[in-house]
């Protein structure tokens, strides 16, 4: 499996934009299988030596030398309210929000390609402690995806503090037009956007996929008054069930009453790879998760853009 993940990603790649979600299949146990985007995996490897560390978060097992890098390892078993597993064999090592780290798994099992239609927000209740991001089917067995951004706030804590200057930056941009529709499946990702904005004086609208977005924006639409009288813009991720950000994005530009809109995709996926998507499907900019001052500089400078604007 491990030797060949690389080739599987990249053939993957391509199906991004299309409303295709290619997940990694694991498990943590024998009764239930779980998945990640394969898009944040760097590889996947045996379980490696760890060596522990006495000031280290309790959800990490211990840190592994892995190609000259020492990355943390967590277990993903205790960090979903389950006991550590010790027959636990295998790391995946992933990228999410500019930090590496790697999760310690019992099996992995192979990659499959489902349509985004087909993936859905959990059910009221499941996943207790909020670690799962959505839910799917393959083979008629339940896949549980995990809302990795949530289990690494757990350990590292959700950082939203912007520093000082872009706080006084943004006093100085008036301007009445400042709320913002923000698009994302995870509940911590959310959250850190909107304690971003709000430093800014910003308010948030805050929807779970591009579904649930397009029929806001499609709301606000049909009323008499422009659209970008009452959004300054909107910031979605990308991979969300239902409808992924590529796929709300195109949406927005077909629609007469939408396409000025102001988009912002906001993704822990590959920055090479968005750029050239975000020229695809017309959104506006695209900003790597998560750097709060980045993402308020993103933010001032459209403010900024529609106050010379309205001048």
């Amino acid at each position: 499996m491990a030797s060949g993940l690389l080739e599987s990603i990249d053939r993957s790649t391509q199906l991004a934009g299309h409303n295709r979600l290619a997940l990694l299949l694991f498990r943590l146990d024998e009764r239930q299988i779980f998945g990640i985007n394969v898009f944040k995996v760097q590889e996947v490897i045996p379980k490696p030596q760890l060596s522990w560390l006495p000031s280290s978060h309790e959800l990490v097992r211990g840190v592994a030398d892995i190609r000259g890098r020492m990355i943390p390892v967590i277990d993903l078993n205790r960090a979903i309210g389950q006991p550590s597993d010790e027959q636990a064999a295998h790391v995946i090592v992933t990228e999410y929000n500019r930090s590496i780290q790697g999760f310690l798994v019992r099996a992995v099992e192979r990659i499959i390609h489902v349509n985004v239609e087909h993936v859905r927000p959990p059910p009221d209740g499941a996943g207790e402690g909020g670690y799962l991001t959505a839910i799917t089917q393959y083979n008629n067995e339940l896949v549980e995806i995990i809302d990795v951004e949530q289990v690494l706030s757990d350990v590292v804590g959700v950082q939203a503090s912007l520093s000082e200057a872009l706080r006084e930056e943004a006093v100085s941009v008036a301007h009445s037009r400042r709320r913002v529709l923000v698009v994302d499946d995870s509940r911590v990702a959310r959250n850190q956007i909107e304690k971003t904005l709000n430093q800014l004086g910003i308010e948030c609208t805050l929807v779970n996929d591009g579904r649930e977005a397009l029929q806001y924006l499609q709301a606000l639409a049909a009323r008499d008054e422009p659209i970008n009288d009452s959004l300054l813009m909107v910031i979605s991720d990308v991979e969300m069930p239902d409808m992924d950000g590529y796929r709300l994005t195109t949406e927005i530009r077909r629609d007469p009453k939408m396409k000025s809109l102001y988009v912002m995709l906001h993704t822990s996926l590959s920055g090479v790879f968005n750029n050239a998507m975000v020229e695809r499907v017309g959104a506006n900019k695209f900003i790597a998760k998560f750097s709060a001052d980045e993402l308020a500089t993103g933010v001032l400078d459209r403010l900024k853009a529609v106050a010379l604007e309205t001048a």
